[in-house]
């Protein structure tokens, strides 16, 4: 009587280490938010939105985190696996995402969270998976790119070196140097330019209450977002906006 090949899948956050383990199927580790160490025999590194990590089957590993996370865990019989997508998987097993890995790690994340995954999908979704984890990551000509991407469309959320070095997978003094070579400046002084650019661009095109513009520009409180003004201009927001209908008003 044959049996049908290992495949399941979960959501699981880490904690403090615990004991090396090992198990006789391979495992993939896909972040979903937050980061954890692991360390694959020997072999240590850490994970984020965009890097994931593969584990042989028989292989000894631990996962640890300091911080709030989410991971898939795709655990599946090494048969599933094409020979040479597991030989590259073993050869490297730490997986920088591609923007399609990335899609459906988060697709299958929300479906998890929502519904649940019938075996029939899983079965459809994984070779989906590991084509796109057998792509070759295009190299940015920034290495800030993707990171800039991320950041400016999201502006309310309260980025800081730490978050944003997290999403770029690097670490904060090497987030510091990408900054300084690629921007000549620090990630605080380019996202303080950026919220005040996108601030004033809504004072002086939109009817959005100043309120409303500071929460969506990552301000703490109007207030803060008036200092910064004055600090910037010179003008309050509402200065700024009269000025600024003044100065439209009179274009020709």
């Amino acid at each position: 009587m044959s049996t049908s090949p290992r495949l399941s899948i979960d959501v699981r956050s880490y904690g403090a280490a615990h004991s090396a383990h090992r198990h006789d199927f391979a495992q993939l580790v896909l972040p979903l938010s937050g980061a954890l160490e692991i360390d694959i025999a020997g072999k240590g590194g850490r994970l984020g939105p965009c890097r994931a990590a593969f584990v042989e089957a028989g292989s000894s590993h631990t996962q640890t985190s300091d911080g709030p996370n989410r991971s898939l865990i795709l655990d599946l019989d090494p048969a599933l696996l094409e020979p040479a997508v597991g030989d590259r998987l073993i050869r490297h097993p730490f997986v920088a995402l591609t923007p399609v890995a990335g899609k459906l790690i988060d697709y299958m994340g929300l479906m998890l969270d929502s519904r649940g995954v019938s075996a029939d999908n899983l079965r459809l979704w994984v070779p989906l998976l590991l084509d796109a984890l057998a792509e070759e990551p295009a190299r940015p000509r920034s290495r800030l790119g993707t990171l800039l991407a991320a950041v400016e469309p999201d502006l309310a959320k309260p980025w800081t070196a730490e978050t944003m070095a997290e999403r770029a997978c690097v670490s904060v003094s090497r987030l510091h140097a990408l900054f300084r070579a690629e921007l000549d400046t620090t990630p605080r002084a380019w996202l303080a330019e950026v919220r005040l650019k996108r601030a004033c661009g809504w004072l002086a095109r939109s009817e959005l209450p100043i309120a409303e513009i500071a929460y969506r520009t990552g301000y703490a409180d109007q207030s803060a977002f008036t200092r910064a003004m004055r600090r910037a201009t010179g003008l309050t927001p509402a200065a700024y906006r009269r000025q600024s209908r003044k100065t439209r008003h009179k274009s020709p």
